[in-house]
């Protein structure tokens, strides 16, 4: 019965804490892939055949923010570890942090940076938005760095990487075919020319 109290107040380890941090993590990761992924594909028309395009955005929008959500959850679970290893500054500040906090913090806030910005898309100019939108291209090698980072700190690598990969490469190609010229995917097969 000790035991029991001790893990539902905290115990040392902290273990709860961290299996929620990991899966919130973990979550995270994947819908950041996900967003990358079905952003692309709106973006580009190549999902058009699914739905209507204004279906298509919401749907980028609710990954998104369900990707900021489980990041900050995960941020969030460090607060409230027994040993006081992080405060709020340190969760929000990436100076001074070991580089794979530091880079996490800024992949983090360039997630929010690029929510924010989408909800005044109306009031700014395209051409801002849409560069501060592309920098979510920024955040998902520096959020898949620290993902592996912290995988091998934890010695959890040999578990996640396999599921990593796998939702990474996808990620990766589609952001490389965006920025593709047309003309070029037509040449290789990867598109039909439209007429």
């Amino acid at each position: 019965m000790n035991d029991i109290m001790i893990l539902a107040v905290g115990g040392a380890a902290d273990e709860g804490l961290r299996g929620v941090a990991a899966v919130a993590a973990r979550v995270s990761y994947s819908l950041m892939c996900l967003t990358i992924c079905w952003g692309v594909l709106t973006k580009t028309g190549w999902a058009r055949r699914l739905g209507e395009r204004k279906t298509l955005r919401s749907l980028h929008m609710v990954l998104a923010t369900l990707t900021i959500a489980f990041g900050i959850v995960h941020a969030m679970g460090f607060l409230f570890f027994q040993d006081g290893k992080f405060s709020i500054a340190e969760i929000t500040i990436p100076i001074g942090m070991d580089f794979r906090y530091a880079i996490a913090i800024v992949g983090l806030e360039l997630m929010i940076a690029i929510a924010i910005t989408a909800t005044m898309y109306n009031w700014t100019s395209y051409r801002r938005w849409q560069w501060i939108h592309r920098s979510a291209y920024l955040a998902l090698p520096l959020l898949a760095i620290h993902s592996l980072l912290g995988a091998m700190a934890n010695s959890h690598l040999s578990l996640v990487w396999l599921v990593g990969l796998t939702l990474l490469i996808p990620t990766v190609t589609l952001s490389i075919l965006r920025f593709v010229p047309t003309r070029m995917l037509v040449q290789i097969g990867l598109v039909e020319e439209q007429v």
